[in-house]
């Protein structure tokens, strides 16, 4: 990385683009200059070879098809996993965050593998998760970082397990978050578990082997893992949370936080706007 320019990357957005997850490049582009620093937001198509060596990399939300088109990019091109092992922040955001996993069952009950850069897995939850939704990190992993609390939309009808390797974001104080696993794809609402057997369906309620949906018996939300964090929050997610923002580039940069970014006008007014929505 130059000194003072960093190279944010934007992966598939052609596919991984439909809730605006984009701009979390341009918040971090934005908050980047404030602090002195030239940036520059790389877009990354499904057709360009993934680069190893961009600073930031985010990648965004998608329907059921673009998340198979962005699996077997993820499977044939293997940039975006070396940058990880390398150390680079990336951001993932709800069929990001699936995509990058062991596997997922998309709404038709057809199992897709991952990207295989999360130890998580995903089912369906039978009842789509549509709303508002804020988490607190405070008593995990980045709970010193991430003081505040962590808002944003959520809008998925799939329920992301956790392995041993993966550790929740924050745990849910409103909204769904990574949600349980629900009935199959084909059941009628109300439908019992054992009457979708008796008709012929398979019912996906458990758990597999090895993966949990909750935390100390508490809902929980997103993933982290290595550099990678992951995120069922839109907004675009970095626009109300600047806290998570400055962690991505100060990871990036190798500097400490709190980062010195200037105050931003209307910024606090966003996040007590959103934060009262849910009262």
């Amino acid at each position: 990385m130059n000194e003072s320019t960093l190279r944010i990357g934007v992966l598939m957005p052609e596919v991984l683009g439909t809730y605006g997850d984009s701009g979390n490049a341009v918040v971090l582009a934005h908050r980047a200059k404030l602090l002195g620093y030239q940036s520059e937001i790389v877009h990354v198509s499904c057709t360009d070879a993934i680069p190893q060596t961009l600073d930031i990399y985010t990648l965004g939300g998608g329907e059921d098809i673009a998340q198979t088109i962005a699996s077997r990019r993820l499977l044939t091109d293997r940039g975006l996993e070396h940058a990880v092992q390398n150390g680079k922040p990336v951001l993932a955001i709800c069929a990001a965050f699936q995509v990058l996993g062991t596997w997922y069952t998309d709404a038709e009950g057809k199992r897709t593998e991952g990207a295989g850069l999360l130890d998580v897995v995903t089912l369906p939850q039978g009842a789509r998760a549509i709303g508002e939704l804020v988490s607190s990190a405070s008593g995990l992993q980045l709970e010193r970082e991430l003081t505040e609390p962590l808002t944003g939309f959520e809008n998925h009808g799939g329920a992301t397990l956790l392995g041993r390797d993966a550790l929740p974001l924050g745990f849910v104080t409103y909204g769904v978050g990574n949600g349980q696993p629900g009935v199959a794809p084909g059941l009628a609402e109300g439908v019992s578990a054992q009457a979708g057997v008796q008709q012929g369906r398979e019912v996906s309620r458990e758990i597999p082997d090895g993966y949990r949906a909750t935390e100390d018996g508490k809902a929980v939300e997103g993933c982290v893992q290595g550099s990678i964090i992951a995120t069922y929050m839109h907004g675009p997610c970095l626009a109300r949370n600047p806290q998570l923002a400055d962690l991505l580039l100060a990871r990036a940069i190798g500097a400490t936080l709190p980062l010195a970014v200037p105050e931003i006008p209307g910024l606090q007014r966003l996040r007590q706007e959103r934060l009262a929505a849910i009262k």
